[in-house]
């Protein structure tokens, strides 16, 4: 144990030392950044994404009322899907995160990266793992079992987004809020190269900016 905590802090040092070169990388100028917003089409209206939160909530309280979850969030897209989601959830629960990403600033997936994953906080939990959206399906795949490695005693999964396309991977998430079509998403939490996850609404980008 002396060794590895050491080891782990070197870990999230290289880490956050990779992640704020990849931010400094993607830097728009607000010139940028204005025609990206200018050029993108708005999918779904905030109240639409207001109800399909209520429609999420009541499904994961008919499920997990009376069973003291753990709500592990899907870092960095699934922090505003799961801060909107929690007030909505009035019942006894407790809330970590995890983290593994393909995309690190892209706007396509790469290799599949851990950068935390909470193994002793999942054994023996009901655990719901809530995220942004389901695109590809690797990465929530490989969430799903790595908390099934982990001895979870239960697993659910709930999704702000899921896009309509063909996907390699078997598993599909228990709840879905919205359906959208298979472009490049953004706002509420789903960001365009780190940026627009503050959007009020959900828009797709341009083709000229992908």
């Amino acid at each position: 144990m002396a060794y590895y905590v050491p080891w782990l802090a070197s870990q999230g040092i290289r880490y956050a030392a990779q992640h704020c070169k990849e931010m400094r990388m993607n830097k728009m100028t607000p010139q940028q950044y204005q025609g990206v917003r200018d050029r993108a089409d708005l999918l779904i209206q905030p109240a639409d994404v207001e109800a399909a939160l209520d429609r999420m909530a009541a499904q994961i309280t008919a499920h997990f009322a009376d069973k003291d979850p753990l709500i592990l969030c899907v870092m960095t897209g699934g922090i505003v899907t799961t801060g909107l989601l929690l007030p909505r959830l009035d019942f006894a629960l407790r809330l970590d995160y995890i983290h593994a990403s393909r995309y690190r600033g892209d706007t396509s997936g790469g290799e599949l990266r851990w950068n935390y994953r909470p193994s002793e906080s999942i054994r023996g939990e009901h655990v719901i793992v809530v995220d942004d959206i389901f695109d590809e399906g690797i990465t929530m795949t490989a969430i799903v079992d790595a908390c099934k490695e982990d001895g979870a005693a239960s697993l659910y999964s709930a999704v702000l987004t899921a896009k309509d396309r063909d996907r390699a991977t078997e598993y599909r998430p228990d709840v879905v809020g919205l359906t959208l079509p298979d472009r490049y998403v953004m706002g509420y939490g789903l960001d365009y190269k780190g940026y627009f996850r503050n959007a009020s609404g959900i828009f797709a980008a341009s083709g000229k900016d992908i």
